[in-house]
């Protein structure tokens, strides 16, 4: 088996055999093309050589010149009308959430319109980037509103990966949406109250599991499984949830689903008693109770997936520096390595540097 030294591997040549690192996790698939930030990724892994069945000359070949500048442009301008119709969309669905949790106390749930707009949102899956997508125009007296909406978009791309039959998928969506419907029966003082709950204040904030499913039982045209996504999404399968302290499979997968969704979702996003956290740490905290408070499925194929194809985002760190991903660990998906300005931050060996934000790169050149 033909070895090749790192120094030796130049940008613009492709390796044939899948390089992996010391811990046995796939750094670089066969056939990539080298770049000069991954012979960075190889040296920071301490990764010396490369072996290949052959000789380097045939191992490692120059890429094919291609020339369809034209055919990148035009998939970038139609990945920008999506992402923006997509935004259209998700503007529109907050306007009708925002009538239906004003009036729901005294009018019927249009579940027909909510699920017309929700069937608009579901097909830009694909644009919908979980660990990414922040609303462009949200205030902290809105929370309420986004995190159903980011909720029920998120339980529906969960479903999907832990395998739910496709004809579930609205019913999931909806279990998102209205999981926090009971909230329109708690007085918006209490809701938003930005100091410490008093402990009656507490109960009565919890309650809105039970003012959901009441308000959800004899809505036409949603599922059982959606009712009790709104009773139980604050259940834990340990038990030490409410309001009914169900355990492990006494409480419904939509539930269980939406308990995940909704912690990622409130925690990262804005409020009038806490900031936005990272989400990042978030991913990381809700890891941490994947063994004990959360379905540890649901936990690690969320955390999996979300943290799949992030290679290339521009991040912040808490110390302020602004890098890019340039690779990320399986084993460690929330502890990827950044490199800042050619220096590589490895948040696995350094557990005080985390990713506090997320950012996109025209933020980046005004920074710059």
């Amino acid at each position: 088996m033909a070895a090749i030294l790192i120094d030796d591997v130049t940008p613009g040549v492709r390796i044939t055999h899948d390089v992996f690192t010391t811990q046995g996790n796939l750094l670089f698939p066969k056939g990539k093309t080298v770049m000069p930030k991954d012979i960075e990724i190889l040296r920071a892994f301490l990764i010396e050589e490369i072996n290949n069945g052959k000789s380097p000359k045939e191992e490692l070949s120059a890429p094919p010149v291609e020339s369809n500048a034209l055919n990148e442009i035009g998939a970038k301008v139609k990945a920008i009308q999506k992402v923006l119709s997509f935004e259209k969309d998700y503007e529109k669905m907050i306007t009708l959430l925002k009538n239906v949790f004003r009036n729901v106390a005294v009018t019927e749930i249009p579940v027909l319109e909510l699920r017309i707009q929700m069937e608009k949102l579901l097909q830009y899956s694909r644009e919908y980037n979980i660990l990414t997508f922040y609303p462009k125009s949200i205030n902290k007296q809105d929370y309420w509103y986004h995190n159903a909406v980011l909720t029920g978009l998120t339980s529906y791309k969960i479903a999907h990966w832990l395998g739910l039959p496709v004809n579930e998928g609205m019913q999931v969506a909806f279990a998102g949406l209205f999981h926090d419907i009971g909230n329109a029966k708690i007085d918006l003082d209490i809701l938003q109250k930005p100091s410490k709950l008093t402990a009656s204040e507490v109960e009565e904030i919890r309650r809105h599991t039970m003012y959901g499913y009441e308000l959800l039982k004899n809505v036409k045209g949603i599922s059982e499984g959606v009712r009790l996504a709104a009773l139980q999404h604050h259940e834990k399968v340990d038990g030490s949830g409410y309001p009914l302290r169900l355990q492990a499979d006494q409480i419904h997968i939509y539930a269980k689903i939406v308990g995940v969704a909704d912690i990622f979702h409130a925690m990262t996003l804005s409020k009038t008693y806490s900031q936005a956290q990272s989400p990042y740490l978030v991913l990381e905290q809700i890891d941490s109770e994947a063994f004990g408070k959360l379905d540890p499925k649901i936990v690690t194929t969320f955390i999996s997936k979300v943290t799949q194809f992030h290679n290339g985002t521009m991040v912040r760190l808490s110390n302020g520096l602004i890098g890019e991903i340039i690779f990320s660990d399986r084993s460690h998906p929330t502890r990827p390595l950044v490199s800042v300005d050619g220096t590589i931050y490895n948040l696995i060996e350094n557990h005080q540097l985390f990713i506090q934000e997320i950012i996109k790169r025209k933020e980046v050149l005004q920074k710059s």
